[in-house]
């Protein structure tokens, strides 16, 4: 069972190396989507995913418009506080890919109108607050797909 976790114009090294770590002990390939908001070679980054980051299944993407034409037939569902539906409503799939958009906005209105059907919320029960921490909702989603394809 694989599952890929793709970031959408990541801005935050530390949340991409936390990912990087939790994409590793899942066994799930980290998909990242430029611009990037940080080198790849920054040390903040390779010390938040510590010495596992040399062993992350890892895909560069040059835009987003370069992934969804090489990954346009694969299974996918999109992550956003927009949505309507909650993510325990998902037919989670093996090989799926699960699209989460930069830490400041979150994924474009191009992706999330052209994805409707298949956008989903993390539901958030306070309303002082628009959305959880990028690394943080990756975490939850994923292990609900493991848990689901288990």
């Amino acid at each position: 069972m694989a599952l890929n976790i793709v970031l959408v114009e990541p801005e935050i090294h530390t949340n991409t190396g936390n990912i990087g770590r939790l994409s590793l002990a899942s066994g799930s390939k980290l998909h990242l989507i430029k611009p990037l908001g940080f080198e790849l070679t920054d040390s903040r980054l390779k010390r938040a995913g510590l010495d596992y980051w040399q062993y992350v299944d890892l895909e560069i993407h040059e835009n987003a418009g370069a992934f969804f034409e090489k990954y346009a037939s694969k299974s996918m569902a999109f992550f956003s506080s927009k949505a309507t539906k909650s993510y325990l409503e998902m037919d989670f799939t093996d090989d799926m890919f699960l699209i989460f958009g930069k830490e400041s906005v979150g994924l474009s209105s191009e992706i999330v109108d052209a994805h409707a059907d298949h956008l989903y919320k993390i539901p958030i029960h306070s309303s002082h607050i628009r959305s959880l921490n990028l690394a943080n909702s990756v975490s939850i989603v994923v292990y609900e797909a493991l848990r689901n394809l288990s």
